[in-house]
């Protein structure tokens, strides 16, 4: 939508989307963006995680083609409140991290009566764009943790045959504790000043999963493979119908 003059309303407008709007719907998109004369509205219409992708994407190509964004700065930021969790398809819910994430400020019954409302106890350090450090304040109580396996569609028995170890570990009164790994490969990448991670992994692979230094995966140990109990079968090749 090109705003070409901001105080003639439906007349300043050019759109080929403009047809399918009534005016209040426009003005409203006007003054929701602060549009301007001169300035350009981008629309997409998909599911939000794809339009934010697109969109994303577009604002940091036009910010690189058009000269906008400074490299020359540093400018590091933390991003919390994600959601606890996030929708399939299917309607099925599944962590957004990981299911040892502890929700931020509900206690168990508050989770189970409204999952899809929950924030993750969760934090990445963002540095120019770039996620270079990540975490979690883990889940440190058995009831919690039982009602996240159980959102997660994890009935009571194979909760106790997956991870009752842990569940029982958990009624020990297991302290608060958090985690926080940093990329290495990351801050180095940016500290050169290039964009391709590969340039300063000292060990990159290639896109088939294989090390060009030590010819990884090679054959494996006969030994090894018969004190793991795993056979190699050769492939059987396909006949023609």
């Amino acid at each position: 939508m090109k705003v070409n003059d901001r105080a003639a309303g439906m007349e300043g407008i050019q759109s080929p989307v403009a047809k399918f709007l009534n005016e209040d719907v426009i003005n409203g998109i006007l003054e929701r963006t602060n549009a301007e004369s001169g300035d350009i509205i981008l629309f997409g219409a998909d599911k939000a995680n794809t339009v934010a992708e697109a969109m994303g994407a577009l604002r940091l190509k036009l910010g690189k083609d058009l000269e906008l964004t400074d490299e020359s700065k540093w400018a590091p930021l933390w991003v919390v409140d994600f959601p606890m969790f996030e929708e399939d398809d299917e309607g099925n819910l599944h962590a957004m991290h990981h299911p040892f994430t502890s929700p931020l400020g509900m206690t168990a019954e508050e989770l189970k009566a409204n999952p899809a409302a929950a924030n993750s106890n969760a934090y990445d350090m963002v540095l120019n764009g770039y996620e270079v450090g990540g975490g979690s304040v883990r889940i440190h109580n058995a009831e919690m943790q039982a009602a996240v396996f159980e959102i997660l569609g994890i009935d009571a028995e194979e909760q106790r045959e997956k991870f009752g170890f842990l569940l029982d570990a958990l009624k020990f009164g297991t302290p608060p504790h958090a985690g926080l790994a940093f990329g290495l490969d990351r801050l180095v990448m940016l500290l050169c000043g290039t964009e391709n991670i590969r340039d300063v992994i000292a060990f990159p692979k290639t896109t088939a999963a294989a090390c060009l230094l030590t010819d990884a995966p090679s054959a494996a140990n006969p030994a090894a493979l018969e004190e793991l109990a795993i056979a190699v079968t050769a492939a059987k090749e396909k006949k023609d119908a």
